[in-house]
């Protein structure tokens, strides 16, 4: 396994957490498929954590897909508004259980409300 991807995805994992604290103690597992020149590699991503190995991820119960080049764009200097305008423009995809999907939408929301609202009142 190449480890620049596996600390790459470990990195990127850690930042989305760190900038929505409240998905921190959720326990979750995540299939990531990255594509890129004809070949498709595929992780799976243990939260918390993250354990990242790369495998067919069978028992995830979210699917991450997206280019391996917006990937690695995302995850070195991504904040939450960036991977928000990427799954929104159809440059990454999400899929897996409904209510998993939509918790994480909406706590990532709130974030971003909460963030909008302290640089207002500073």
């Amino acid at each position: 396994m190449s480890g620049d991807t596996k600390t790459l995805i470990e990195t990127a994992a850690k930042r989305f957490v760190a900038e929505v604290p409240a998905l921190e103690p959720l326990k979750l597992v995540v299939g990531l498929e990255l594509r890129g020149r004809g070949d498709v590699q595929l992780y799976r991503v243990e939260m918390p954590g993250p354990k990242v190995t790369k495998d067919i991820a069978a028992d995830s119960r979210v699917q991450l897909f997206m280019p391996r080049a917006i990937f690695n764009e995302l995850a070195e200097k991504g904040h939450i508004a960036e991977w928000r305008d990427a799954f929104e423009n159809g440059h990454a995809k999400a899929s897996g259980q409904e209510a998993i999907l939509k918790l994480i939408v909406n706590v990532v929301e709130r974030q971003e409300e909460r963030a909008r609202t302290r640089k207002a009142r500073r």
